[in-house]
């Protein structure tokens, strides 16, 4: 029996309606190996690494999964290309982005994935919601939880949004 991971997700969107391109993500997530647990809400942010683009909506969902990391991978790949995700600028504006921050307490390091995300504890973006839906969890590497690690970050600016995705 293989056994069922808690892993957390990052989505965001720059592109056309972006709160439908999350919810299109979200919706086409689940199958019989993987579920939606929690959403977190969606917050608005503007682009941090290239700047010359809209701005970003973005959110966490925790989900649980019985697929192993890389086919974890390229499932959300596969859902980012049938999206409409194009990568031809590094870091450049984008339909839908799903990026694996956490996998159970699992750290991975391959040419194709590293987990926890390198960069994750450097992102109000994906900080502040990860701090609603899972504030105590420990980051496996830095040993501090989600809230502590969105206290470093508070210079960086987020929206809340109300109402649902």
């Amino acid at each position: 029996m293989i056994a069922v991971k808690t892993v957390y997700l990052s989505l965001g969107s720059n592109l056309g309606d972006r709160a439908q391109h999350l919810r299109e993500a979200l919706q086409a997530l689940p199958s019989d190996r993987l579920a939606v647990v929690r959403v977190s809400p969606v917050y608005e942010t503007a682009p941090v690494d290239k700047l010359d683009q809209p701005d970003f909506l973005n959110l966490a969902a925790e989900i649980e999964t019985t697929l192993f990391p890389m086919q974890l991978l390229r499932r959300v790949q596969r859902i980012e290309r049938a999206l409409g995700r194009r990568r031809l600028i590094d870091k450049g504006p984008r339909t839908v982005d799903i990026d694996i921050l956490l996998y159970g307490g699992f750290v991975i390091q391959t040419a194709q994935l590293i987990v926890p995300h390198p960069r994750m504890h450097l992102r109000r973006f994906v900080l502040e919601p990860m701090a609603e839906l899972a504030p105590n969890l420990r980051h496996p590497i830095l040993g501090r939880t989600m809230s502590e690690l969105r206290a470093a970050v508070l210079h960086q600016t987020v929206r809340r949004l109300t109402g649902e995705l």
